[in-house]
């Protein structure tokens, strides 16, 4: 099993793929970095460019994560131990 995990690393290596299966990563990590209560009124969408898109439940929700925006970044970029997402938006 480890030379086939090795040589699809290899792959998604050669073929570039490593940035955009981070960004995926950094969808599917989104509840367990912002915890149970963010996560009951937030839902990630997408990932482009270093920029993940997050729908909010109401504009209270938009406002108050906008100000946790900085920390919710560095939290996220540390569990994917690489510096993944550049930026928040909000919607």
């Amino acid at each position: 099993m480890e030379h086939i995990a090795g040589a699809i690393k290899k792959l998604i290596k050669k073929r570039g793929l490593e940035k955009e299966i981070n960004q995926q990563k950094a969808v599917e990590v989104w509840g367990e970095v912002v915890g149970q209560k963010i996560k009951e009124h937030t839902e990630p969408l997408e990932v482009r460019f270093g920029v993940l898109t997050v729908k909010t439940t109401s504009p209270v929700w938009r406002q108050e994560l906008q100000f946790q925006k900085n920390n919710i970044v560095k939290s996220i970029n540390k569990k994917l131990i690489k510096t993944t997402i550049k930026d928040v938006r909000f919607i």
